[in-house]
C-alpha cells in the first residue's frame, strides 16, 4: 500500500503539472491533434509513449545524481557549462510560464465569477504563497484531490460523447497538413510540457527510493495523460470544424452536459491552471535558492510579485507569444533527453 501511494502520488503530480490552461480550455488538444483529422489519434498515441518512457528516464536521471534542481540534470544532459546555460534559459522560460498561467487564472475570475481581473490575480497569489510554505508536501496534496475530479470529468464526457451523433467521427476527420506539420506536434508538444514539467518531476524523482515506484509512476501518470488527450480529441472531433471557432472548445461542450457540470468545468480549468502554477514557481524558487542562497519564503514573495507584474500584460497576448518559442526551443532538450544513456549499474 506505501508503494502503491507513493506510485499514485508521482502519477497524480505529473498529470497535474502537464494537464494546464492550455489542455483543459480544449485549445492544446485542438491545436496539436484534432484538427489533423484522423491521425490525431496516432499522434497522440505517440505523445502517450514519450510521457511514460521520457518521463520515468528524466526521474530516474534525477534520482541517480540525487538532484537538487532541474540544473543538475541539465548538467548530465548537456555538461557542465551548457547545461548551467540551458538552466538560465529554462528559468526565464518558467517565469514566463507562471505569468501566463496566473493571468490566465486572473481572466477566469473576471470571465466567469464576477471578480475583477486584479482582485483574481491577488487571490490566487495568496493561495500559492500559502501552500508553498509546506513546500512538496502542498504539490503532491493539491494533485491529490485536483487529478481524480479531472478524471472524473473525463469519463464524464467519454460517455456523453458516445451517446452523441457523429461520436465516430474521430476515426473519419481529414486533413490537408502536410505529413510533417502531422508529425512534427507530437514532438513540440511531448518537448514543451516534458521540459517544463522537469520543475517539479525532478526534485519528486530525486526524494524517491524505489526506482521501481519511479517506473510505474511515470507509466500509470503517462497512460492517465494520453487518457484525457483521447477523450478531449474524440470529444472535439464530433463538433469538427466548427469547434474551432470557440476561444474555449471544451467549454461548448461542458454546456451540453448542463449548467452544474458547466461550473465545475470552470471550477477545473482555475484548478488545473493553479496546480500547474504553483508547481512551476516551486521549481524556480529551488533553482533560485541555489544561486541566491535566500530563504524560500522570501524568492517565493519576490517570484510571485514579478509574475504579477508581468500578468498585466494579459493571458492572450502572453500565451500567444511565448510558447511557439518555447516550444521549438524545448525540442533540442527532448533530444537530448532521448539520446542520454545512464551509466551501466552494477
Amino acid at each position: 500500500m506505501k508503494r502503491m501511494n507513493k506510485i499514485l502520488q508521482i502519477a497524480f503530480t505529473y498529470m497535474g503539472t502537464v494537464v494546464g490552461a492550455g489542455f483543459a480550455t480544449g485549445q492544446e488538444i485542438l491545436q496539436f491533434f484534432t484538427r489533423f483529422g484522423v491521425m490525431g489519434a496516432l499522434t497522440i498515441l505517440l505523445a502517450t509513449v514519450m510521457f511514460v518512457w521520457l518521463g520515468a528516464k528524466m526521474m530516474l536521471i534525477s534520482n541517480d545524481v540525487r538532484a537538487k534542481s532541474y540544473e543538475d540534470v541539465n548538467k548530465v544532459l548537456f555538461g557542465d557549462r551548457f547545461g548551467r546555460w540551458i538552466s538560465h534559459f529554462m528559468q526565464l522560460v518558467l517565469f514566463g510560464v507562471c505569468a501566463v498561467m496566473l493571468a490566465g487564472a486572473g481572466a477566469i475570475f473576471s470571465e466567469n465569477w464576477n471578480i475583477s481581473y486584479q482582485s483574481g490575480l491577488l487571490i490566487t497569489i495568496a493561495g500559492c504563497f500559502l501552500l508553498l510554505r509546506k513546500g512538496m508536501n502542498a504539490i503532491l496534496t493539491v494533485n491529490a484531490i485536483v487529478v481524480p475530479i479531472m478524471l472524473l470529468f473525463t469519463v464524464l464526457i467519454i460517455i456523453d460523447t458516445v451517446q452523441t451523433p457523429g461520436s465516430g467521427r474521430w476515426l473519419l476527420l481529414t486533413s490537408d497538413f502536410s505529413p510533417v506539420a502531422v508529425w512534427a506536434s507530437p514532438f513540440l508538444y511531448a518537448a514543451f510540457n516534458l521540459a517544463m514539467a522537469q520543475a517539479v518531476l525532478v526534485p519528486l524523482g530525486a526524494a524517491m527510493e524505489d526506482r521501481k515506484t519511479i517506473v510505474y509512476g511515470s507509466w500509470v501518470g503517462g497512460i492517465g495523460i494520453g487518457f484525457m488527450l483521447l477523450a478531449g480529441h474524440i470529444a472535439l472531433s464530433v463538433y469538427m470544424p466548427g469547434i474551432q471557432q470557440f476561444a474555449i472548445p471544451m467549454g461548448g461542450i461542458a454546456r451540453e452536459l448542463g449548467h452544474g457540470i458547466q461550473w465545475i468545468y470552470i471550477f477545473l480549468i482555475f484548478a488545473e491552471i493553479f496546480t500547474t502554477l504553483i508547481a512551476d514557481i516551486y521549481g524556480l524558487t529551488l533553482q533560485l535558492q541555489e544561486r541566491l542562497k535566500l530563504s524560500r519564503t522570501i524568492l517565493t514573495t519576490l517570484t510571485l510579485g514579478a509574475c504579477y507584474i508581468a500578468s498585466q500584460i494579459g493571458f492572450g497576448p502572453l500565451l500567444s507569444t511565448l510558447y511557439p518559442i518555447f516550444g521549438l526551443i524545448s525540442l533540442g532538450w527532448l533530444v537530448l533527453l532521448i539520446r542520454h544513456r545512464p551509466p551501466v549499474r552494477d
